[in-house]
């Protein structure tokens, strides 16, 4: 069960000291949010939407929220991480690091650094915001985040504002049992254009918790790219929440990368509120040992001629385990959309299992959607094939099985971060293989 007098202490502790103790308004929401947690507790195997997904053991774990340092992270480090020609933001443990950071020189019109900082300079721009998040706290984690975040990305993006290079948020976590909760808020104006990449790694192998939920506005004609690249330590636990809004004409894509951690949860959900809004889904997990992976997405067709794409494919291996949760729901008003949805799985192991279940929920009669999901293993004739070539069993099964994960990779529009996808995935081949490619 939870320690509920933990958390309390732990609230009671650190509340006077985190981002905004002084502005009423902010006190008031935390309040309210860790009322809305101590309420809720942690989701359980009984919540529908979280029946395949245990989170026992973090229940059960006492997590310190205050870091022992902020340090501890050179700049050869960043440099491996960070992508070229990037506007770079790092944050340790879950501060910024100004020191670290390279966001360049960026348009007169656009703001790009750490939220706490946006907040202590201009206040004012956020209340509205978050106090209509502190009264639609969907589960446990986005409440404890809402109560006890300490800092994040703050992206404000002027109408007409363009961002060529792509703004790389980099949040690294070296203190064994953290939790780490990150905020992080998007504004894209009217017509305004920008990439952003979301990227989790963790230096050690100890366990930890990253509960980070991130809010995005796209207004009339904006486009915006958004990617999660996580790379958490073998330990490491992440949880996410990432909600999308979208006006008229506008273009979102979320491009969602599963790579490390013991345990982690994306929810990405979008809502196309205004007619004529384009959507864009993809994703790829990739899972071994006993790590467990699970994608909740939605997709809300709320107005008419809107158009979503969503695309999903995971790799499992040794005992672990993926959940797929795909939902799309097209409104009454929502006539002329067109929505297509597929995820598809590749079992490398006996002992590897994959949940999914695509969903389309109907509610308009002029409309053209489509869903399905596929679970397999490997061809047996494309294996036969690439062995009478003169490949090894174990080559060709590599082969396969990259080039089924690299079909998602291919579709990133940004080059560097499509050259360090295809990198990730090379680092899995035997080197036989790799001198092949």
């Amino acid at each position: 069960m939870m320690n509920k007098d933990l958390y309390h202490a732990q609230f009671a502790q650190l509340e006077p000291r985190l981002v905004g103790a002084r502005l009423p308004w902010l006190q008031r929401t935390r309040a309210v949010a860790f009322e809305r947690f101590a309420e809720l507790g942690f989701p359980t195997l009984r919540d529908e939407d979280w029946k395949y997904t245990s989170v026992a053991t973090l229940e059960k774990r006492a997590f310190k929220f205050m870091p022992e340092s902020f340090d501890g992270v050179g700049a050869d480090q960043v440099d491996e991480l960070a992508l070229a020609t990037s506007r770079l933001l790092v944050f340790i443990n879950g501060r910024h690091a100004p020191g670290l950071s390279r966001p360049g020189s960026l348009p007169r019109d656009a703001e790009v650094g750490s939220l706490a900082t946006a907040i202590a300079d201009r206040p004012d721009r956020f209340e509205a915001v978050f106090t209509r998040d502190a009264v639609a706290l969907v589960n446990g984690f986005t409440a404890l985040n809402a109560a006890f975040w300490a800092d994040g990305a703050h992206i404000d993006l002027a109408a007409g504002c363009a961002v060529d290079e792509p703004i790389h948020l980099l949040f690294i976590t070296t203190d064994a049992d953290l939790a780490v909760h990150a905020r992080n808020i998007i504004r894209a104006g009217a017509g305004s254009r920008a990439e952003i990449i979301e990227h989790y790694v963790g230096t050690n192998d100890a366990a930890y918790l990253t509960n980070a939920v991130t809010h995005i506005q796209a207004d009339a004609g904006a486009t915006i790219i958004h990617t999660k690249l996580q790379q958490e330590g073998l330990r490491g636990h992440h949880i996410a929440d990432i909600r999308a809004e979208q006006g008229p004409d506008t273009r979102f894509t979320s491009q969602s990368f599963a790579l490390g951690g013991l345990l982690s949860r994306n929810d990405i959900a979008t809502r196309l509120d205004a007619p004529r809004c384009e959507a864009t889904l993809i994703g790829l997990y990739m899972a071994n040992g006993r790590q467990h992976m699970d994608h909740h997405t939605r997709i809300d067709h709320l107005r008419p001629r809107g158009t979503s794409r969503e695309f999903y494919k995971g790799v499992l291996d040794g005992a672990s385990r993926a959940v797929f949760n795909g939902k799309v729901i097209v409104h009454p008003d929502a006539q002329r959309t067109d929505a297509q949805q597929s995820n598809r799985n590749l079992l490398l192991s006996d002992n590897a299992e994959v949940d999914t279940k695509p969903q389309l929920e109907i509610y308009a009669d002029d409309v053209k959607c489509s869903h399905g999901a596929t679970v397999g293993q490997l061809d047996a004739e494309q294996i036969y094939y690439l062995r009478s070539r003169g490949m090894d069993d174990a080559s060709a099964r590599a082969l396969l099985t990259f080039a089924f994960a690299e079909d998602v990779a291919t579709r990133v529009s940004c080059v560097p971060l499509r050259s360090r996808l295809e990198q990730l995935l090379r680092g899995r081949l035997p080197e036989q293989v790799k001198e092949l490619l």
